[in-house]
């Protein structure tokens, strides 16, 4: 039988230990060269950035799962068409998709909890309770892989409106397909993941060169030789706030930078799936984290912000580029991004969902910046240390509802006689502490200049 698209099959490929597997996988798409077929595959249950294309040799063909025929039923005319779903059905499922996960007890919030060592009175709260007949969802921009932390979601709502979240019911078949085959960025050779909708002429090119400076795209290295003889940038087109040693971030104005800005996210979108691309970035201000040497400032990530958000997001976007993964500078970004909110005087949170990269570098983020907060308080009478979920949120800037959250993510919130009780077990202090050797990159913030400026009198940007 012919293989087409929309087919189902178990696909070989081989995992993170080089160990042969064979996931089951859909065909997305079929291409004829002239001695062979190839085949997109997208796996199930695997992350996009995984797709590509293989080779009929790789299929197991035994195990085909051909695509159903959607059901036909006669109309009031007499001809054939597809079912009508009815309202009921409608809002029931659009109920499913936007209602928000389980509340956290909102008692904990001004509640005033001691803090010290475990011991074996305290009861620990069981984890809460998925309702029969829901799936947990996982929260779906990346920012560094920087932690090994289990991947669960953080309960939070997804947004389904705002700035550059996409609607997913949109997808079609060519944003589901990888455009680009290489990217070339100064001296690293990216290897994209997701699509992004550059140009379609140079997505047939084996190579698409970018300036690493200005990020203007080119389809040739002769073309790129020649613009290089005429850009005379050497850092992103904005005001440097902040320099420490070889690390430096510049704040660029969507509306004051707008082809820089338009590019930035053009590349961007070769690593995050889930965010529409706007081009339009007027209301967004960005902010690029940039390492120096004798050739210049080259971008190693960045992330955006809205110039006024009615729901106190402090990033839309955050990203590290692959080559400087693992690394430490995702949490470099998420701590800037904090920093800039302690300035502004607010307590931020990023937008929803996040990704997988990105959830797992912010809980991690999160969990050392609390433990940081919990580990020096310190009283002079003896007694345990006492603090609110405000205080902390106050200190960090970080949301309270992230806060909880986090703690009850670590498991350290215990109900014991008729009050709330931090308890840090000695595992969890002596993780933290190994965690926190490994961080050497810090923001200091007094290397910072930066003036928050008041939007909402501005007018239009």
């Amino acid at each position: 039988a012919e293989v087409v698209e929309g087919c189902r099959l178990p696909v070989l490929r081989k995992n993170q230990d080089n160990e042969v597997e064979w996931p089951l996988a859909e065909i997305l798409s079929v291409k004829d060269l002239s001695a062979k077929k190839l085949f997109y595959v997208h796996y199930i249950d695997f992350n996009k950035r995984l797709d590509e294309w293989v080779t009929y040799d790789r299929l197991d063909l035994k195990k085909i799962q051909f695509p159903k025929k959607e059901a036909k039923t006669p109309t009031k005319n007499g001809l054939s068409g597809s079912r009508p779903s009815s309202p009921e059905r409608e809002v029931k499922r659009k109920v499913e998709i936007v209602s928000p996960a389980t509340p956290v007890p909102p008692v904990v919030e001004n509640t005033q909890a001691s803090v010290f060592p475990q011991n074996g009175a305290a009861r620990r709260p069981s984890a809460p309770a998925v309702p029969p007949g829901r799936k947990r969802k996982s929260n779906c921009l990346s920012a560094d892989e920087d932690s090994q932390d289990s991947s669960d979601g953080i309960p939070s709502a997804p947004r389904m409106t705002g700035s550059l979240v996409s609607d997913r019911s949109h997808d079609d078949i060519i944003t589901r397909m990888k455009n680009i085959e290489c990217i070339e960025l100064g001296r690293h050779r990216l290897k994209p993941w997701y699509f992004s909708p550059y140009p379609q002429e140079l997505t047939v090119l084996p190579v698409l060169y970018l300036c690493e400076f200005c990020l203007k795209y080119v389809k040739s290295l002769k073309c790129l030789q020649r613009h290089l003889t005429k850009c005379n940038l050497r850092h992103p087109p904005g005001n440097e706030i902040y320099r420490k040693g070889t690390i430096s971030f510049f704040e660029i104005d969507g509306r004051k930078n707008k082809s820089y800005s338009q590019n930035l996210c053009l590349l961007a979108k070769c690593f995050l799936d889930h965010k529409t691309l706007y081009y339009d970035t007027d209301p967004f201000l960005f902010y690029i984290m940039t390492e120096y040497d004798s050739k210049g400032f080259h971008i190693v990530g960045y992330f955006s912000k809205e110039k006024e958000s009615t729901e106190d997001y402090n990033v839309a976007c955050i990203l590290t580029l692959p080559p400087y993964q693992r690394r430490g500078y995702g949490k470099l970004l998420i701590e800037f991004s904090y920093e800039l909110s302690k300035v502004e005087g607010k307590t931020g949170t990023p937008e929803k969902p996040l990704s997988d990269l990105g959830l797992l570098s912010y809980r991690s983020y999160w969990s050392q910046t609390i433990l940081e907060i919990l580990m020096e308080l310190k009283t002079e009478t003896g007694e345990r240390p006492q603090i609110t979920i405000n205080e902390i949120s106050e200190i960090t800037s970080i949301k309270k509802e992230d806060v909880i959250s986090t703690l009850q993510y670590l498991n350290l919130i215990n109900y014991y006689k008729g009050q709330y009780i931090l308890t840090l077990s000695e595992d969890i202090v002596e993780g933290h502490e190994r965690a926190m050797l490994k961080r050497v990159l810090r923001i200091d913030s007094k290397c910072l200049h930066f003036t928050p400026k008041d939007w909402s009198k501005r007018g239009k940007w």
